[in-house]
């Protein structure tokens, strides 16, 4: 069965979880962890490579141990470390983690001191008013574990879009080698581009003798054919994904893929306007009584009902309709636009690379300048810089610069915003510096006027360039924490500084409803990869993506500028 890197991936966190749960040494934790993080963001399946006989790339913080569980995943789908630990505790306590607010350390404390080992168990002491008693916990805590319970119950398991693109691209790969296919697309909230995704719908157009539908039910990673038939369906992945295949004739393939792409309530508005003009618009195509008039390309279908075509990540009813109508559809940033990346990080903090080694691989990616930009040495954990580390790495980026060709480094800083708004170093400091990064990595829990303040404040800074994934948010790990952002995007236009889409999959922060008011509001974003090694700049795709969602063009998109527009910009944050 293929395994992918998201697959080895996961294994590593949960072996990682497993030992912070059972109070194991933090550097070794660590180690699981950042293994995790590069296993899952290397561009090619680690389990392929092996399998044709190639030795195991070199990757950061992969070392003997973890190269040689690699193989024995690769190999066999199971860890046999993993399968000591959860004979070692109870098989249902890594459900706990999957509760906002609840990592491994305190997930240890309810296990050790009140023997929470199941999310029942975890309500029950949240009921009954004992987990407020723990220390670190408190009334606060307490209802939003319970909350955060309620929830879990009740919503749909989706999977993060750059996860959901592991599996989406190899089994669309499988399917486009079958005799006879022509073409294969997924559509649904995935090409979308939402930031989850639930199941993937995938369209193709085949041959009338072609074996597709008996290929897909055959696929190696399929655990449950739930539907078969000649033109459609639906299988469950090991992974727990839902796969919905619908073979179309190619007269109807555009309509098939407006439908199916969703989302469904923009598919309403569509068959509305087909309505007004005596149309009957479906998922065969697009009819006028019983004659077919459009249907074969989208455009035909959009075409038909009075419209040019609309983006698929725009189609979400919030307007794309109406600018259609009037011509004022936006035209969205794309990858290529991209000139650099004011967000990254190197071995000097938590970072796995070299500062030369992620400048050459950004202008591998088509960056001519990349900015360094470490944590502040508030974050402890990152190894952030104090003010005599960083002025070293300033003198280390200005002695590159010297040598380097088609990439410039920009010198810049992550710092913490402080409780008070206050930033992490001091202003000898952040004035020789290209750029400031302000981000919040503590408080989360604040009153929403204070949060607010806090970033406010942090704003009026005379050396604040950019916000840093501004709402707070870890997909499926934690909430945004409560803010006023029409109050915050609106001061940065004042101001006069720039927000931030960080595109790590995890993040995807700005919301893709914030970019639009960032766009209405005239303040600028910038589209970052939050890159941790050389992997990272891959996940800028996905950042693109969110702002597709969120209607922004080349011009509302600062580093879609080139270093002779961009350099300007920055020093008028700085003075």
């Amino acid at each position: 069965m293929p395994i992918h890197n998201a697959d080895i991936a996961a294994i590593f966190e949960e072996i990682a979880d497993l030992l912070e749960i059972q109070g194991a040494n933090p550097f070794r934790v660590r180690a699981y962890r950042n293994g995790a993080r590069t296993v899952g963001e290397f561009g090619r399946d680690l389990a392929i490579l092996l399998k044709k006989g190639e030795s195991l790339p070199k990757l950061p913080g992969i070392g003997t141990d973890l190269g040689e569980k690699i193989r024995e995943i690769a190999d066999t789908g199971n860890c046999a470390f993993l399968e000591k630990l959860h004979r070692q505790l109870p098989p249902a306590i890594t459900e706990l983690l999957k509760i906002p607010g609840l990592g491994p350390k305190r997930v240890k404390t309810l296990y050790h001191e009140l023997d929470v080992q199941t999310l029942e168990q975890l309500y029950r002491a949240a009921k009954d008013g004992r987990i407020r008693q723990l220390p670190g916990f408190g009334d606060k805590t307490e209802r939003n574990i319970l909350h955060g319970v309620e929830a879990h119950v009740t919503r749909a398991h989706r999977f993060k879009l750059a996860v959901a693109a592991q599996y989406a691209e190899a089994l669309m790969a499988h399917l486009k080698k079958v005799p006879g296919v022509k073409q294969v697309v997924a559509a649904g909230s995935y090409r979308r581009m939402r930031e989850t995704v639930g199941d993937l719908d995938i369209l193709v157009t085949a041959e009338p003798n072609s074996p597709v539908m008996q290929r897909f039910a055959a696929y190696d990673e399929v655990a449950e054919v739930v539907s078969g038939g000649a033109t459609r369906g639906t299988v469950i992945l090991r992974c727990g994904l839902q796969v919905d295949l619908r073979v179309v004739g190619e007269e109807s393939y555009g309509a098939a893929l407006v439908y199916f792409t969703g989302s469904k309530a923009h598919n309403i508005v569509i068959r509305r306007l087909g309505q007004e003009r005596g149309l009957k618009v479906n998922e065969y195509g697009v009819f006028k009584g019983e004659t077919r008039v459009a249907g074969e390309t989208e455009e035909s279908v959009f075409r038909a009902v009075g419209l040019p075509f609309i983006p698929p990540e725009l189609r979400e009813d919030r307007g794309e309709v109406e600018a259609a109508r009037a011509g004022h559809l936006p035209e969205l940033v794309e990858l290529s636009d991209l000139k650099g990346d004011l967000h990254a990080h190197t071995k000097a903090t938590d970072g796995r690379n070299t500062i030369e080694e992620m400048a050459l691989a950004a202008k591998d990616m088509g960056l001519s300048y990349l900015a360094v930009t470490e944590h502040s040495r508030r974050l402890t954990v990152a190894h952030g810089l104090d003010p005599e580390r960083l002025l070293k790495q300033m003198d280390e980026i200005d002695r590159l610069n010297t040598r380097l060709d088609g990439i410039t480094v920009l010198k810049g800083i992550e710092v913490d915003i402080l409780e008070d708004g206050s930033l992490d170093l001091p202003d000898a400091v952040l004035e020789r510096l290209d750029l400031v990064i302000g981000a919040v990595h503590s408080k989360f829990d604040l009153a929403r006027a204070r949060q607010t303040e806090r970033i406010l404040r942090a704003m009026d800074h005379p050396h604040f360039t950019l916000l840093a994934h501004p709402s707070g948010r870890l997909l499926e790990q934690r909430e945004p924490y409560d803010v006023d952002m029409l109050r915050i995007i609106r001061h940065a236009g004042k101001r006069g500084c720039f927000l931030e889409l960080n595109a790590h999959p995890e993040r995807l922060d700005l919301l893709d409803t914030y970019c639009q008011m960032a766009k209405q509001e005239g303040v600028l974003v910038s589209i970052n990869s939050d890159a941790h090694s050389t992997l990272d700049f891959a996940n800028l795709r996905f950042g693109v993506g969110q702002a597709r969602r969120g209607w922004l063009e080349k011009g509302d998109v600062l580093n879609t500028r080139d270093l002779s527009a961009l350099r300007p910009l920055l020093r008028k944050t700085m003075a």
